[in-house]
């Protein structure tokens, strides 16, 4: 593990201290993002933060810092190992990573790792929380890791070019929930009726909840400035969805 770089206070809220943590995994310097709540005390539920194709932004470490201030201790890792400054240079990343499966499996395991790792995270009460790419990532990690108790996949990639598989019948070893957008051009009714027979196949306690009038990255209230097609920020939705989160971790793990 390498030196962390201490974040300026005020770029955090209340007593959240944040750092970054740098790591290494097959011989690939990554660069995450750690959140805890320094006034709380004792061992705490661990919550893993997979960023969406753009990387490591403001959303990411923005949520990692909410799960700081509720009382979890967060982690946001990376995948890439670099900061994309515009989609164009983020996409040919992803689309590496998708096409490399078990890469993609080892970097998501090495960032899990970091945060069971950390002081105040009880290893026996983690879960993990991804947006776009990293929604397909933690619905991914649900079934090569039985660490973790619970995943929420925010307006996850599920139409081509990252289609759900024909059939998986791995074990589902967390509790799966998925927040999808009824607008969002890459969870189409084909994906979500696909995600369903692949989660009753194998007998996983799931969740799918569509949400009117939300395109994809709902999440994300600096999306709008990139004027995609189907991407739009809608607050609604995106405090629906937490809300829906913070209950499966209270089934999960009680109240922190």
């Amino acid at each position: 593990m390498a030196a962390d770089r201490v974040i300026p206070p005020n770029e955090a809220a209340k007593h959240v201290i944040t750092r970054d943590i740098s790591y290494d995994c097959d011989g690939k310097r990554l660069t995450g993002y750690f959140a805890d709540d320094e006034m709380r005390g004792g061992s705490r539920p661990g919550i893993l933060v997979c960023h969406q194709g753009g990387g490591m932004t403001d959303h990411t470490k923005e949520r990692a810092r909410m799960l700081a201030d509720l009382g979890y201790v967060a982690f946001a890792l990376d995948m890439y190992g670099t900061v994309a400054k515009a989609p164009a240079e983020a996409m040919p990343l992803m689309q590496e990573l998708l096409q490399s499966p078990e890469t993609m499996r080892k970097r998501a395991l090495a960032g899990l790792a970091v945060l069971k790792s950390q002081a105040n995270v009880d290893a026996n009460r983690l879960a993990a929380i991804g947006y776009c790419f990293g929604g397909a990532l933690v619905l991914e990690m649900a079934r090569c890791t039985s660490d973790l108790k619970c995943v929420v996949a925010f307006h996850p990639g599920m139409a081509p070019p990252v289609p759900l598989p024909d059939k998986d019948d791995r074990t589902v070893h967390a509790k799966v929930m998925v927040c999808a957008g009824a607008d969002d051009p890459f969870i189409p009714p084909s994906a979500r009726e696909k995600f369903i027979e692949l989660m009753t196949a194998v007998g996983a306690d799931w969740q799918l909840i569509v949400y009117s009038g939300a395109g994809h990255s709902f999440t994300d209230k600096w999306v709008d400035g990139l004027n995609l097609p189907g991407f739009k920020y809608h607050a609604p939705t995106d405090a629906r969805s937490w809300a829906a989160m913070r209950n499966l971790f209270d089934e999960c793990f009680g109240r922190v």
